[in-house]
This record gives structure tokens, C-alpha cells and sequence, in this order.
């Protein structure tokens, strides 16, 4: 064989070896972790690469814990980024924390972190606290008048209730429960107008920051607006609903007159039809006596002429009766 070919096939076989070798070993990371003190040898390096952990997401924020001053360990900052975590973002909030004076080991940040909660927002809200503002809030005085509050709560995390604690969610919920309690306690609004801080005392002292991942510094006031007259409303509702009811009522009496005297009506159409029946059975119990011999015809005449003065003297009563409804006489 040719003994140019053979070097161009040695040199061919190791350019491919030594791109191997650096594909598998993150040399140029080796040699920026040692320059900055950090002792990470190849060998875990390359452990890194077959459990499919990138190492530069380990060894940057080694470099800077390392020149930071924290007692970390890369096997620490491996466990955590296998189980799920941020570690650049708990590296930067040891950070923060050192640099504050904050007590904060290693494995709360990572426990903060694995709770879903941002570790660095929580050491920043330590040293600078936070303004949450409330939405309008709604409540009512005792004479009935609407008042609408919003107010500013200023807080701080809690660091050792911050896994496992209430949210900002449940702050603003609290806050508004003070805010509805002490203005509906309030006996006129004009009180709560007056003093707006009474309401912030009252809510500060209420506690409700107890359960909460968040310290409650204070609770200002930032605006109080009258609303409507809710008590006015209540009352003019009230009286409709009266209104409607006494109307039904009328409707039904009405409707029980009107049925009783379509009954009444009924009756005596009914009343009417039966002294007709009974009228026409008359000239047929006549005829059935004057045919039977029971009645004569002098007895028939005699009854007609008794029954024919009777009328006459009724219309000469009712004819000598007075008109109460006549005109006087015009002297």
C-alpha cells in the first residue's frame, strides 16, 4: 500500500476520533470549570452526557455558586435539575439571599422550587416588599348605604410558610372579608367616610395573614365611593312585592264575587224555570179536576174573580202608595 494514503487514512481515522471525543466529552466546558475553581473531573462530565443531563445547565451555575461563596456540591445541582428544578434559579436566589443577610439553605430553595412557586421572586419580595391592590369591594353600612372600597396591601414573603402557604389569592379574599365586615358594622356610613382607617385597623388586626406564604405590612385605603342606597332599594322592592300580593289577593276576591254571582244567576234561572214548570202544571191540574168532577165551573169563576179583585187591589195599593223620589210642589 501506498504510504501517502495510509498517513491521510491515519490522519482521516483520528480528525474522526477526535470529534468523537469531544461529541462525547465537553472539553471546552472541563477547561472554564477549572479555570473558574470548579473541580469537575471529565469522568462526570461525561456520566452527565449518558444520563441526558446537559452540563452546562450544571456547571454555569456551579462556576457561579462557586465564586459566590455557596457550599453546593455538582451532585446537589444533578439530584435537583433530575427531579424537575431550576437550578440556575435557585443558584440566583442563594444569591440574592446571601447578599440580603437571608437565612436560606440549599434545600428549602430546592423544596420552593419543586412547589412550583419562583424562589428568586420570593427573595426579592423579602428585601422589597410588594403592593397588591384589591379590586373595588362592595359593602354595606347599617343605614343601608353602599360603599365601594379598594384598597393597597403592602407584604413581604414568608419565607418558612412559603411551601405549603396560601397565595397572594387568598390575601386579596381575606382583605375584601375585612373590608365587607367592618363597613357593615359601621353604624351610618358617614363613619366609614370619616374614618377611612378604621378599616385598616380593623382588617390589620383581624390577622389574616396567618396560613399565608406572605406577611401583611399594611393595608392603606387607596379609595371609598358611595354607592347606591341599597336600604331605599329594599324597601321600594319591599313594597312592590306588598303591592303585587294585595293586588293578587283583590284579583281573587274579585274572582270569587264574580263566580258567586254567576252561582247566585244560575240559581235563579234555575228558581225561574222550575216556578214555570210549575205554573204550566196548573192549567193541567184544573183541567184534570174539572174533568173529574172535583172542581165546578161556578167554583172556576168564583177562583177567577177572587184572583182578578186581588190584582185590582194591588194596583190600587201600589197606586196610593207616596213618591219618595217625586219633585216637591212648586208653591
Amino acid at each position: 500500500m501506498d504510504p501517502i494514503m495510509v498517513t491521510v487514512f491515519i490522519i482521516i481515522l483520528f480528525i474522526v476520533l477526535v470529534c468523537i471525543f469531544l461529541s462525547i466529552v465537553p472539553l471546552g466546558l472541563w477547561i472554564s470549570a477549572l479555570a473558574s475553581g470548579v473541580h469537575v473531573s471529565i469522568a462526570s462530565l461525561v456520566g452527565m452526557k449518558i444520563r441526558r443531563v446537559q452540563p452546562k445547565r450544571l456547571v454555569a451555575p456551579m462556576i457561579k455558586a462557586v465564586k459566590a461563596g455557596l457550599k453546593v456540591t455538582i451532585n446537589n445541582l444533578e439530584t435537583h435539575y433530575l427531579a424537575g428544578g431550576n437550578v440556575d434559579r435557585v443558584i440566583n436566589a442563594l444569591i440574592a439571599a446571601q447578599r440580603a443577610n437571608l437565612e436560606m439553605p440549599f434545600e428549602k430553595a430546592c423544596a420552593i422550587d419543586l412547589a412550583g412557586r419562583d424562589v428568586l421572586e420570593a427573595v426579592q419580595m423579602s428585601v422589597t416588599p410588594k403592593v397588591i391592590e384589591t379590586p373595588v369591594v362592595a359593602a354595606i353600612a347599617k343605614d343601608g348605604i353602599e360603599l365601594r372600597a379598594k384598597a393597597r396591601v403592602t407584604v413581604r414573603t414568608n419565607i418558612d410558610r412559603l411551601v405549603g402557604g396560601a397565595g397572594e389569592e387568598t390575601v386579596i379574599a381575606r382583605v375584601g372579608e375585612g373590608i365587607v365586615t367592618t363597613v357593615g358594622s359601621a353604624e351610618t356610613h358617614k363613619q366609614v367616610l370619616e374614618n377611612p382607617d378604621l378599616i385598616s385597623r380593623t382588617v390589620l388586626a383581624k390577622g389574616l395573614d396567618a396560613g399565608t406564604a406572605y406577611e401583611i405590612l399594611s393595608i392603606d385605603i387607596a379609595d371609598v365611593d358611595v354607592g347606591r342606597n341599597i336600604g331605599a332599594q329594599l324597601m321600594m322592592d319591599q313594597a312592590e312585592a306588598d303591592r303585587r300580593i294585595a293586588q293578587a289577593k283583590a284579583e281573587e276576591r274579585r274572582a270569587m264575587a264574580v263566580a258567586h254571582e254567576q252561582e247566585m244567576k244560575a240559581s235563579v234561572q234555575e228558581m225561574r224555570a222550575k216556578v214555570v214548570e210549575a205554573e204550566a202544571e196548573v192549567p193541567r191540574a184544573m183541567a184534570a179536576a174539572l174533568r173529574d168532577g172535583k172542581l165546578g165551573v161556578l167554583d172556576y169563576y168564583q177562583m177567577q174573580n177572587t184572583i182578578a179583585d186581588t190584582t185590582m187591589r194591588d194596583s190600587i195599593a201600589k197606586a196610593s202608595q207616596p213618591q219618595v223620589n217625586a219633585a216637591p210642589e212648586k208653591k
